[in-house]
């Protein structure tokens, strides 16, 4: 098939025939071919499986005739060479059996080797080869990995990461630089393997204030950033970041990822034309009727208004129940609709 380079022509803001569209989480519980894997591997054992990792990655891809494979990984695993404990349970999700709560634990903290990865570096090899569309690779941004860190999982209020950041703010900004330095290796070594586009996602970032974002994680995603290659676009997403707007572009980023609570087209203003933007489909919204999804469709590429560097996504990842058939016409609704508005405008 020729190569469709659609995705990344967007990510630079230059014209296309229509937006293209990737989804967040594509590959996952939802579709029977990702199930069928998962029936005898479990989580951590597929991510650390390149062929079965690159199986992953491209089935979705295909089946979905969407714009952009991303990598089928997990944000956390660059944290499991820092010997916090990843594990992964069927009720509670990732666990981190050693959270970091104190100063003294962060000082304890080894330098991240990249190498301690290769795996994943091998499923990008090998994904890239079978793909005629470009490649994500993907990490899990510093706050939100600290998050986790500190939290020893997931969490609704972010109680110990809030107290480490406010009562040992020198331990914090200790603990971002690592994991700066370890996000930065991880990315710079997926591109080397063949990764065209990365995303960092920073899916916890909304819980904290415009001035502390500002303090405390603002200058370490700048770092973060800086240390990418050029000409890789490198999109910047998170959730429940209406108020962060602006410091997320200040940040870095050659495209920004918004979600669903906010119009596609008041965060594109707020971001500025000079950057793409990426999203933002509500995800619940794949498990309605097939009028509902179209409505949406509709107004979103309204609000985009044919502007050069917009990427259909969703606002968050593809719920487990959304049906296959729903995604796919989704997809097909995208091109189509996109496509006829840009050649009404030419």
């Amino acid at each position: 098939m020729p190569y469709n380079d659609t995705f990344l022509r967007a990510c630079r803001r230059d014209p296309v025939p229509y937006t293209p569209v990737w989804l967040m989480r594509q590959a996952g519980r939802y579709m029977p071919e990702y199930r069928a894997i998962r029936a005898r591997l479990g989580f951590l054992e597929l991510c650390h499986d390149p062929a079965a990792a690159a199986e992953v990655t491209v089935t979705a891809a295909e089946r979905l005739e969407v714009d952009a494979a991303i990598l089928f990984a997990d944000i956390l695993l660059v944290l499991e060479p820092l010997g916090l404990g990843l594990q992964f349970t069927p009720a509670d999700g990732p666990v981190l059996t050693r959270p970091v709560r104190t100063p003294d634990d962060v000082s304890r903290l080894p330098d991240f080797d990249p190498a301690a990865l290769s795996f994943v570096y091998d499923a990008v090899r090998l994904a890239r080869r079978a793909l005629h569309i470009p490649l994500i690779g993907f990490a899990g941004a510093p706050f939100t990995l600290a998050s986790y860190a500190i939290e020893g999982g997931g969490s609704r209020t972010y109680i110990h990461t809030k107290n480490l950041m406010h009562r040992y703010p020198e331990a914090w900004h200790a603990l971002m630089e690592k994991l700066v330095n370890a996000v930065a290796a991880y990315l710079r070594e997926q591109i080397a393997a063949g990764a065209q586009a990365v995303q960092v996602f920073d899916s916890w970032v909304g819980c904290l204030t415009p001035w502390d974002y500002r303090r405390f994680v603002l200058p370490h995603m700048r770092d973060l950033f800086a240390a990418l290659p050029e000409g890789v676009p490198a999109i910047h997403f998170g959730t429940g970041t209406s108020g962060l707007l602006e410091s997320m572009r200040a940040a870095g980023g050659s495209v920004i990822g918004v979600d669903w609570r906010i119009d596609l087209a008041v965060a594109w203003q707020r971001i500025g034309y000079d950057r793409a933007i990426q999203g933002n489909l509500d995800p619940v919204v794949l498990l309605a009727d097939r009028d509902s999804i179209r409505d949406h469709v509709h107004e979103i590429l309204r609000q985009a208004a044919g502007r050069h560097g917009h990427i259909f996504n969703l606002g968050h990842g593809i719920l487990p129940v959304t049906p296959v058939d729903h995604v796919r016409y989704l997809v097909d609704l995208v091109h189509n609709v996109s496509a006829a508005n840009a050649r009404r405008v030419r």
